[in-house]
């Protein structure tokens, strides 16, 4: 999950539509499925090994799955010394950090608080699109729905009780992640727009800054595991081939054929996906104002996306 919910990014040359075997619809499916339990394969990693290792391992088979593709694609990584500086911020902005708050978040908060905040995203973009896009300007609308929005995160929370029984750093953390994707499509908008590589280039460079990032810091502040737990080894595998290669993979391929807008769509999919999954499988309390105070968030996030009519 790159960025479960911000914009597809797309390449300055799009190839023709191919003709798929499998339906699009079923694809988008897969993806919110993928994405959608990345957040319960998040819980079950950090119960075996360290967030930074789990980001790590995420990312180094995020990376290879990647890397296999642009080998069976022959793609070559971006090159110039200023587009590998700028994919080194958008590498932080991300992947490295939000991945790696969002796994610190869950060592205290529920998979399915990770995944509603996630949602709040789009909120983020567009609160953020006020000041830094003076060419996206809002509509009556769109503010609407920041304001609906945030009525959401304050009812899936329960301000009205004072955020009784809810841990306020993890949350934080995963609030900070999903501000995270936003800035960082923000800057690559601004800087990466128009380099002539592809998105899977691009992309595969992106991450394996990222995995750069994190081999650094995660000897710095985690000890090497005296032992390997399986489950949670194998739940950090299959975030990172799955949640992050694959999916992207996916994505690339919606994105051509049906566009970035209908790609998009699968933001508002996966905190559902998410709360049924963190509710059924790790057995996860469910109070009313989750599923309600979710619902809202996501009727705002869709509202922020909409566009004037010409």
């Amino acid at each position: 999950m790159t960025a479960v919910t911000a914009p597809a990014r797309t390449s300055p040359h799009v190839p023709a539509r191919p003709r798929r075997a499998l339906d699009w619809r079923l694809r988008f499916g897969v993806l919110s499925l993928i994405w959608g339990f990345s957040f319960l394969l998040i819980k079950v990693g950090t119960d075996g090994y360290a967030p930074f290792q789990v980001t790590l391992g995420r990312l180094l088979f995020g990376t290879a799955v990647l890397a296999v593709a642009m080998v069976v694609k022959r793609e070559r990584l971006p090159r110039g010394a200023r587009t590998w500086a700028h994919l080194t911020v958008a590498a932080f902005l991300l992947n490295a950090l939000p991945f790696s708050l969002f796994a610190y978040a869950e060592l205290t908060i529920p998979s399915t608080l990770a995944g509603i905040c996630n949602a709040t995203s789009p909120l983020w973009g567009m609160a953020l699109s006020l000041v830094a896009l003076s060419e996206d300007r809002p509509t009556r609308l769109r503010v609407a729905g920041l304001g609906l929005g945030f009525l959401g995160v304050l009812t899936v929370l329960g301000a009205w009780q004072g955020f009784h029984g809810l841990d306020a750093r993890g949350t934080a953390l995963a609030l900070f992640a999903s501000l995270s994707y936003p800035i960082g499509w923000i800057y690559l908008r601004r800087t990466l727009a128009n380099t002539g590589s592809s998105a899977l280039s691009m992309t595969g460079g992106q991450l394996l800054l990222a995995t750069a990032q994190l081999a650094v810091v995660t000897p710095l502040f985690t000890t090497f595991p005296s032992r390997f737990p399986l489950v949670p080894l194998l739940a950090t595998a299959a975030l990172g081939a799955l949640g992050t290669g694959l999916a992207l993979l996916i994505q690339y391929g919606l994105v051509t054929e049906v566009g970035p807008t209908t790609a998009q769509m699968v933001t508002y999919f996966i905190p559902v996906i998410a709360t049924a999954a963190g509710v059924a499988i790790l057995g996860e309390p469910l109070s009313w104002s989750t599923p309600v105070g979710a619902a809202i968030v996501l009727a705002g996030a869709a509202l922020t996306q909409a566009r004037a009519r010409s």
